[in-house]
This record gives C-alpha cells, structure tokens and sequence, in this order.
C-alpha cells in the first residue's frame, strides 16, 4: 500500500468492458502504466468517469484489483463507492480496502431524496468501515442528495475523512467549505472548476477524467501552481480549459473513452444504454488532443 497524503492529479479513469461484459484487463493495465509513466499522483478507478451506475459488483472488483495490481504501489489508488444503501456502500468499502486500494473515494447515490441526517449517517458508516483515508464526493447535478456544508463540517471531524472533491461548478461554494474545514478537510477540485483557481484557493489537485487524455498537461499545470508561478500557470490553464469545455458538453464516459481509443487504447465503447459518441464529439476532442501535442 501507498503510504504519502494524497495530492495532485488523480484522473478518473474509464473501465474498458467488451461486448459480452468482460474488463478489458489487459487494456486497464496499458492505461495505468501510461498515466504513471507521465508523471500523475494516483488513481480514481469506479468515479463517475468509470461508470460505475453501469457495473455489476464482478466488474467493480475486476476494475479495481486490475488498478491496484498494475499500479504496484507506486503511486496510491483510490477506489470509488458508491450505492444506494449504507450496507452496500460498508460492504464495497471493506472490500477494496481488504484488496488493496489505499483509499476510498465515497459517493452517495439515492432514489428518493436523502436528508442532511441520512447523508452524514452513510459517509460516516463508509468511513468507520475502513482504516484507509476517505475522500467525500459531492456532485449536484448527478446526485439527488448532496452534502450541505453543516454536513461537511461535521464530517471533517471524522479522523480518517480528509479530502472532499467537489463537482459543484461553484468556486465561491469551494471557499466556503475550505473556510470551514481548513486544517481538517483539503480538497479536490473537479473538471467542472477551473483547476489553477481551487489551486489559488487552496486545493490540493484534481480528481478528473480529462487527466486520462492529459496526463503531462495536468501534471505540468499542477506543478506550475504549486511552484506558485500563477501568471504561467493561468497561461497554461487558458490553453487546457478546452478539453474541460467538451468533457462537459458530452457524455463524460463517451468523450474520454472516444479519446483513449483515438490515442490507441482500445477501452471499447460507453455502457449501454448511454449514447455512443457523436462524429462531432470525435473531431472536436481530435482538434483538442492536437492542440495539446498529444495527437500528431
């Protein structure tokens, strides 16, 4: 296990299944070598970009035992939860650590609205079920029940909860949290921020699905950051931000899956019944990718 804090870039990486429902181990395993290998800080397997609502538990396990296998603790793997009820949720959570992720990334999925009380319940049961760092998740505009921010300072109490990625889009709703829970809680921003500006205010990095298409982009730019050289630093982010401009115009597993493969990973193609990705979607992530040096 990776024993260093958790910081940098992160990205959320897809989960290549075939068409008969098999993990594309193989291909996993090529992608999490090429990652590592331009430098990021550790892995997300099962985050939204992973398509997780679309597993099975087989899958799940698959994906994220190929991850933590191929990563060999060189860098740390955090391992997404998510479920409906806190039962499954314990029960994911004791798993992946039992397998070997050095932390649980946790995500509240819900059918019918959950209040403030049942939402600190679950994350707390998620994070007394393991002894690995837990990082909350919270996303608005996918889950129907987020965590407001008297949840999240409660939460900032629990010992092993200390890292809250936010997907919100709202950077003042990101300095709120951090004036809460500063010196107990660091937090991550998400694709839908602008990551040089969290990094301004205080992030510590990105758990992102572009990061799998950007990899040497994103770790430059966080290094920039953390050098403090921010007048490079929001150069660079102006020249980047495109790739997060079209992974929020289109399907989030679609338009990464649809760049790996024109990168040569061959992950297959987004989880029915999700849409496949759209001729336009393709040529407007081929001009980014050249844009960036990553496609010739």
């Amino acid at each position: 296990m990776h024993q260093s804090t958790f910081h940098g870039v992160f990205p959320y990486l897809v989960s290549p299944v075939d068409d008969d429902g098999n993990v594309k181990t193989g291909v996993l395993a090529d992608l999490v070598d090429h990652l590592i290998g331009k430098g990021v800080h550790g892995l997300t397997p099962l985050g939204s970009t992973g398509e997780f609502a679309y597993l099975s538990w087989d899958q799940r396990k698959s994906v994220v035992q190929t991850v933590i296998d191929a990563a060999a603790g060189r860098v740390p793997v955090v391992a997404g939860v998510a479920a409906t009820t806190t039962a499954e949720a314990v029960f994911q959570a004791k798993a992946f650590e039992e397998m070997g992720a050095d932390g649980i990334l946790a995500i509240l999925e819900a059918y019918f609205p959950v209040d403030d009380a049942g939402v600190e319940a679950y994350f707390r049961a998620v994070a007394e079920a393991v002894s690995s760092p837990v990082v909350l998740y919270t996303n608005p505009n996918f889950q129907r029940s987020d965590l407001s921010l008297p949840v999240i300072e409660r939460l900032a109490e629990v010992p092993n909860i200390g890292y809250l990625k936010d997907a919100s889009t709202n950077t003042g709703r990101l300095l709120s949290i951090m004036n809460r829970v500063g010196g107990k809680m660091e937090i991550f921003a998400a694709s839908a921020h602008i990551p040089a500006c969290v990094m301004l205010l205080g992030g510590v990095g990105w758990m992102a699905g572009p990061a799998c298409l950007i990899p040497e982009a994103s770790v430059r730019l966080y290094d920039l950051c953390r050098a403090g050289d921010w007048a490079e630093a929001m150069q660079f982010q102006r020249k980047l931000w495109a790739i997060n401009q079209v992974f929020a115009k289109y399907s989030l597993a679609a338009c990464i899956k649809g760049g790996l493969v024109m990168m040569g990973f061959d992950v297959g193609r987004p989880l029915a019944p999700q849409p496949t990705f759209s001729e336009q979607g393709q040529a407007e992530v081929y001009e980014i990718l050249r844009g960036v040096g990553v496609l010739a």
